[in-house]
């Protein structure tokens, strides 16, 4: 799972820095996830250390009678324009010196390689995988991890536009498995009616300064 809305007035792209909370749509969208997944067999919550993650993990893990365990390797990707503001204008991209972290898309290189983010998602959800063994598990964890993960699984190339995510705040990627052989990826958005029309897809408005899009989060 992706986690909710997060409170980011100044729009900055926030990464791994500490102190960003759900906003208060973020939480409405992670109750409304603890409600579809109410009559699942959910065993085990784990989430990303990052206050967003946690906090969408809380309702879901209530829901279930278990408590939300933390697992780094589900953490948001390292990007070098953390705590920046990404564009022209008075985004980061004004200043020649962040040219050169542009250069290769398809390692990036203004971040975390595609396939680093890879290795540690499935370490973390073959984990998942094993402590409910038999049952479900949901990691909430975060966009550019999430979908690098899909690809993978689903035989795509990493390297991506990444405005073509299909990765939408609070949404489900579900991975299902036979044993340890996984069989199937699916994807659905319980939240979807949540979603600020901006993100919305096909959604004929601009895009809002709620935090870095392009990036992931």
């Amino acid at each position: 799972m992706r986690h909710g809305e997060v409170e980011n007035p100044t729009g900055v792209l926030y990464g791994r820095l500490p102190g960003y909370h759900l906003s208060e749509l973020g939480r409405k969208m992670a109750d409304r996830v603890a409600v579809h997944l109410a009559d699942r067999d959910v065993t085990y919550v784990v989430a990303s250390p990052l206050e967003r993650a946690q906090e969408t993990a809380q309702p879901i893990a209530a829901q279930h009678g278990v408590t939300v365990a933390s697992d780094d390797r589900l953490l948001e990707a390292e990007n070098v324009f953390q705590g920046k503001t990404f564009g022209v204008g008075d985004g980061s991209l004004r200043n020649p010196s962040h040219w050169k972290h542009l250069t290769n898309p398809f390692r990036p290189s203004w971040g975390e390689p595609y396939i680093e983010q890879v290795v540690r998602m499935m370490g973390a959800v073959t984990a998942a995988r094993d402590v409910a063994r038999g049952h479900e598990a949901v990691c909430v964890s975060h966009q550019l991890p999430i979908w690098v993960t899909r690809c993978f699984a689903e035989r795509r190339r990493l390297w991506h536009d990444p405005r073509r995510r299909q990765c939408s705040l609070a949404s489900l990627t579900s991975f299902t498995y036979q044993g340890d052989k996984l069989v199937s990826v699916g994807y659905s958005e319980p939240a979807r009616d949540l979603l600020p029309r901006h993100l919305v897809p096909g959604a004929n408005s601009r895009r809002g300064a709620r935090g870095g899009r392009s990036f992931g989060a």
